[in-house]
C-alpha cells in the first residue's frame, strides 16, 4: 500500500489487437479501464506500456496493487498457430496409434472433404515400452527400463524438448507413469516430463493422453510468457502475486499455470463469461446470451438461471478440451475479420484476421485490406470519435478505399458492398448462434443479448434483430468485460476421481479424497477463509457409452435412492427419456473447490427518467444517407432514454442501434435496448 491508503486491484486480458486493463481502486469505487495494442513482436511489453499509463492518467501506485488478474490467449494461440514444443509420448507397447485413432469420428460426419486433425506429437515420436497395469489396478508387467532408456535416447535425437508420459489404466494407479518419468528425469534432466495422472486422471486412454499432450505442448511458451510477466511486475513494483483466469471461470496463481498450463488455455475467453455474468446480476437479469467480439473472432454463451454453464469437449484450435470448462462457441468473426472476393466472384468475410498489426485499413498502420470494421466506418457507423482510449483515430478515407477495390469487383458502390460485409459477418455468427440454442435446448427469445468486447456493440443490435431477441443491454465498459472478469472471479479447481462401480458402492473414500485434494490446492493459492465444495458425478444407465454429469450434495453419498433420482431427472431433462428400472454406473466423482474473492462495489447513479440530450447528429448509411443523433456515453445519465437509429460513441468502443430499438440507461449505466414486437 502506498501512503495515502489507496488500494487498486488490475484486472488484464489480452486478445488478438488490444490489451484491456480495468482498475478498481477500492477505497472509493473509483473503476479505471484502458485498452493499449498487442506487440506480439515483443509480448508482454503492452503490459508494460499500460501500467505506466495508469500511472499517467490515474495515479496508479504500483505498489498500491494488492490484486493482479491476468486472462491471456498465450496458450491457444500456440496450439491454434501450432508453434508448441515438439514432444515425444511413451505410452504402453501396441497402443502406440491412441492418439491417431483418436475417436474415429470425423469433425464434420457429412462432409467428404473434411479432415482430422495431424496430432501435436508425430508418429515418429511415440515409443511404446513394455508395461501393463491392470484395470484393478494391479500391475502385471512393470515398466521396462531398458526399453525407456531407448525412447529416450531416440526423442533426443529427434530433438524432442519435452516427454509425456501416458500408460493404461494410470487413472486407476499413477504409480507406473510415476516410474517412468523419475527414469526420463534422471537420464535426461534437460527434458520437461508430464504424466496423464498427475494432469488429468480420468478414465479413457485417448482423453487423459490428450489433455496432457495439449498441457505439455504449450508449457515452454507459457511457462516462459508467465515467468516473464512477473518478473515484469516485479521491475514496477508491484506487490501482488500474479493470478491467471482459468478455462473454467476461475483463478489460480502464475506459478501453478508454469506447470497447469491447460487449465487456462481458455483463459480470456471464460473471463468474459465470468464478467458478464456478473454484470447481469447486477441488471437483474437471469437469461443472457453473451457476445464478445475482439478483432479475430466471435464468441457466445448462456448464463442460465443467472449460471454460467459449464462444460467438456471445447474445442481449443481443432482439439478437444477435455477438462472442465466454461461453455463457449467461436467463430472466426471479429473486428478485424478480412472481406475478400473469391475466385467465382463471391464475397466472403473471415477467418483470416489483419489482427493489430497491420490491423484494419482504416486504423492508418499499414492495413490495406477491408474488414468487418471499415465497413461499418464506410456506412458511417464508426469514424465520429477517437478509438481505444486515444491511441486510434479512425482514417474513413482509408476504409473507403479497401472496400471501393472489392466494389469494384462487384460492380457495387462502396456503401452497398460494406453493408454486404456487414450481413455476411451477422449471418455467420446467426448460424453458429442457432447451433447454440439447438444444443441448449433454449428458446432465444427468452434471453437478452449482452454484447461486449471491443466489437461486440458494434454488431449485437443488429445480431439480436436477426435472431429474434427483444432485448440487448450493453454495458458500461463493454471493451473491458473480460479484464473485469478477472476482478470479480473466485479462486476455483477441479478434480476428479474415476470410481467406475454400479451405484451404490461406497463412495466415502474417494469423495473425501477429493475434498482433502480441493482444500490443500485452495491453501496453496494463499485461500484460507470458507470454502465452497461442490459435488457432482458422471453417469450412465449400464450398457451406454458415455455418461452425463449430474449434481450430488455430499449427504447423498450414502443415500443411493436420491443419486438416481436425480440421475434419471437430468437424463430425461437431456434427452427427454429415462428409465426408472435401468441398472446406473457411476464412472467419475467431480469437485469443484472454490474459494470466494473480493466483490467490488461500484457506486450506483440513478436518476430521473428523461430524454437524453444528443452531441450531434452524423450521416450513417441505411439504404441511403440519414442523418442520426450521436451520444456522447460518458454524458448518459441513469433514467435517460433515447431510440435509434442512433450512435453511442465512448473511449472502449462504438455501439451501434438500428432503427425501430428504444433505449434507456439503468441506475449502473447499462443501456438496455427493446425492440417492438
Amino acid at each position: 500500500m502506498d501512503g495515502t491508503g489507496a488500494d487498486w486491484k488490475i484486472g488484464v486480458d489480452i486478445g488478438g489487437t488490444f490489451m484491456d486493463f480495468c482498475a478498481l481502486e477500492a477505497r472509493t469505487g473509483r473503476v479505471a479501464s484502458l485498452k493499449v495494442l498487442t506487440t506480439p513482436e515483443d509480448p508482454g511489453a503492452e503490459l508494460l506500456q499500460g501500467l505506466q499509463l495508469l500511472a499517467e492518467r490515474e495515479g496508479l501506485d504500483p505498489a498500491a496493487v494488492s490484486r493482479f488478474v491476468h486472462g491471456t490467449t498465450v496458450g491457444i494461440n500456440t496450439i491454434i498457430q501450432r508453434k508448441g514444443a515438439r514432444l515425444a509420448l511413451i505410452t504402453n507397447a501396441g497402443f502406440e496409434d491412441v492418439i491417431e485413432l483418436a475417436r474415429l469420428r470425423m469433425p464434420e460426419m457429412y462432409s467428404l472433404f473434411c479432415h482430422r486433425p495431424e496430432p501435436l506429437v508425430a508418429r515418429d515420436m511415440v515409443f511404446g515400452i513394455p508395461a501393463r497395469m491392470r484395470a484393478d489396478g494391479r500391475q502385471s508387467v512393470a515398466p521396462d527400463e531398458a526399453s525407456i532408456a531407448d525412447a529416450v535416447a531416440r526423442a533426443r535425437a529427434a530433438g524432442a524438448e519435452g516427454v509425456i508420459v501416458a500408460l493404461l489404466h494410470a487413472w486407476r494407479d499413477g504409480a507406473q507413469e510415476a516410474a517412468v518419468k523419475a527414469q526420463v528425469e534422471s537420464l535426461a534432466p534437460d527434458l520437461f516430463v508430464f504424466t496423464s495422472s498427475e494432469v488429468w486422471p480420468v478414465i479413457r486412454e485417448y482423453e487423459r493422453s490428450s489433455t496432457a499432450i495439449l498441457n505439455g505442448y504449450v508449457h515452454p511458451r507459457v511457462s516462459g510468457y508467465l515467468a516473464a510477466l512477473e518478473a515484469r511486475l516485479a521491475g514496477q513494483g508491484v506487490p501482488a502475486r500474479a493470478m491467471l483466469t482459468k478455462s473454467n471461470g476461475g483463478l489460480m496463481t502464475a506459478r501453478e499455470g508454469r506447470r497447469d498450463c491447460v487449465s487456462m488455455l481458455l483463459s480470456g475467453t471464460a473471463s468474459g463469461v465470468i464478467g458478464a455474468s456478473w454484470l447481469a446480476r447486477q441488471a437483474g437479469e437471469q437469461r443472457i446470451l453473451t457476445l464478445d467480439i475482439g478483432g479475430t473472432s466471435a464468441d457466445f454463451a448462456l448464463i442460465v438461471d443467472g449460471e454460467v454453464q459449464f462444460g467438456s469437449d471445447e474445442l481449443i484450435g481443432e482439439f478437444p478440451l477435455h477438462i472442465p470448462s466454461v461453455s463457449v462457441s467461436s467463430i472466426g468473426i471479429g473486428g478485424g475479420s478480412i472481406a475478400s472476393v473469391d475466385a467465382q466472384g463471391v464475397l466472403r468475410v473471415g477467418p483470416e484476421s489483419a489482427g493489430s498489426n497491420p490491423g484494419p485499413a482504416c486504423y492508418g498502420r499499414g492495413g490495406t485490406q477491408a474488414t468487418v470494421t471499415d465497413a461499418m466506418a464506410v456506412c458511417g457507423w464508426l469514424g465520429h470519435s477517437q478509438m481505444a482510449y486515444g491511441q486510434l483515430q479512425m482514417d474513413v478515407a482509408l476504409a473507403r478505399q479497401a472496400v471501393g477495390a472489392l466494389a469494384e469487383r462487384l460492380g457495387r458502390s462502396p456503401e452497398q458492398t460494406a453493408q454486404a460485409i456487414i450481413d455476411i459477418a451477422i449471418s455467420e455468427m446467426f448460424v453458429e448462434v442457432e447451433k447454440l440454442s439447438s444444443r441448449a435446448g433454449v428458446d432465444l427469445r427468452d434471453f437478452a443479448l449482452m454484447p461486449f468486447g471491443g466489437g461486440g456493440p458494434m454488431l449485437g443490435a443488429f445480431l439480436a434483430r436477426e435472431l429474434g431477441m427483444s432485448r440487448v443491454i450493453a454495458p458500461r465498459r463493454p471493451g473491458v468485460v473480460s479484464a473485469l472478469g478477472g476482478l470479480v472471479a473466485d479462486l476455483r479447481g477441479d478434480f476428479i476421481r474415476t470410481v467406475f462401480a454400479d451405484l451404490g458402492a461406497d463412495l466415502t473414500a474417494p469423495f473425501r479424497a477429493l475434498c482433502d485434494e480441493g482444500r490443500a490446492w485452495l491453501a496453496a493459492q494463499g485461500h484460507h477463509g470458507a470454502a465452497e465444495l461442490r459435488l457432482s458425478a458422471d453417469m450412465r444407465y449400464a450398457g451406454q457409452s458415455y455418461e452425463i454429469e449430474v449434481e450430488l450434495e455430499p449427504d447423498w453419498l450414502t443415500e443411493p435412492a436420491r443419486i438416481a433420482r436425480a440421475f434419471h431427472a437430468t437424463h430425461r431433462r437431456i434427452y427427454d427419456f429415462d428409465d426408472p428400472e435401468g441398472r446406473i454406473e457411476l464412472v467419475n466423482l467431480r469437485l469443484s473447490a472454490i474459494g470466494a474473492g473480493p466483490k467490488p462495489e461500484f457506486p450506483v447513479k440513478p436518476g430521473a427518467h428523461a430524454a437524453a440530450w444528443s452531441a450531434r447528429h452524423v450521416p450513417v448509411h441505411l439504404g441511403g444517407w440519414q442523418d442520426v443523433p450521436l451520444y456522447d456515453r460518458a454524458a448518459l445519465t441513469g433514467g435517460a432514454t433515447f431510440s435509434g437509429p442512433a450512435i453511442v460513441a465512448q473511449e472502449d468502443t462504438t455501439f451501434a442501434i438500428p432503427a425501430g430499438a428504444g433505449a434507456r440507461v439503468d441506475e449502473h449505466l447499462n443501456i438496455h435496448l427493446s425492440f417492438a414486437e
